[in-house]
């Protein structure tokens, strides 16, 4: 059966949609601090791959296809700089959780104006990539999903390290419906395993 660009464009997007509201969702009940804290040694925290998020769908969705962020004052962080280039990856102090979700939400609206009305084949540059190249709305949709994927990968660790909450979904965990007596029970059973094959 011959598949649409119609139907590869709505999967895509339906994937992307569904990446974008978990790693939002990540962050609910959590405290300004505890969204920010950075959780690896490379300073990894919830916030900051929200804020990172959005800067991935401005750039991709936006800067590629000759359509800039129509507020840049309001993403200065854009901007590679050597004095600080981690800078979409954490949360200032006067960016608070409120303002960071704000902001990725009207990201999708602006992303979506894209995903929505050009082409599958449309061709975007990609400056930022080491070969400079020109990729299609096909390719940017792909990349932009592994990527943000990846992303709420890390998000769902990171909030399961903090206090449990982990899943796939808001409406679906994708997990088994185990009390903490047995989740305890399996986490003994793998370091049973782990052990026994020594250091």
């Amino acid at each position: 059966m011959a598949t649409t660009d119609d139907a590869v464009r709505h999967a895509l997007h339906q994937y992307l949609q569904r990446t974008r509201e978990a790693l939002v969702w990540k962050l609910e009940g959590l405290s300004e601090r505890e969204a920010r804290w950075p959780r690896t040694p490379t300073g990894t925290n919830l916030l900051g791959l929200v804020k990172h998020a959005a800067g991935i769908e401005i750039d991709y969705f936006g800067v590629t296809f000759g359509r800039p962020w129509p507020e840049p004052d309001e993403v200065p962080w854009l901007e590679w700089s050597e004095e600080d280039p981690n800078a979409d990856l954490y949360a200032t102090a006067d960016e608070s959780i409120t303002d960071v979700v704000d902001l990725y939400r009207r990201v999708w609206e602006f992303a979506d104006e894209t995903i929505t009305t050009l082409p599958l084949g449309t061709a975007g540059h990609v400056p930022w990539w080491p070969e400079g190249s020109d990729a299609s709305l096909l390719r940017i949709l792909v990349h932009v999903n592994a990527d943000l994927t990846r992303h709420a990968g890390q998000a769902d660790i990171l909030r399961e390290l903090h206090d449990g909450a982990a899943g796939l979904a808001r409406d679906n965990t994708n997990l088994p419906g185990w009390d903490a007596a047995a989740w305890a029970a399996h986490v003994a059973r793998l370091r049973t395993l782990a052990e026994s094959f020594g250091e």
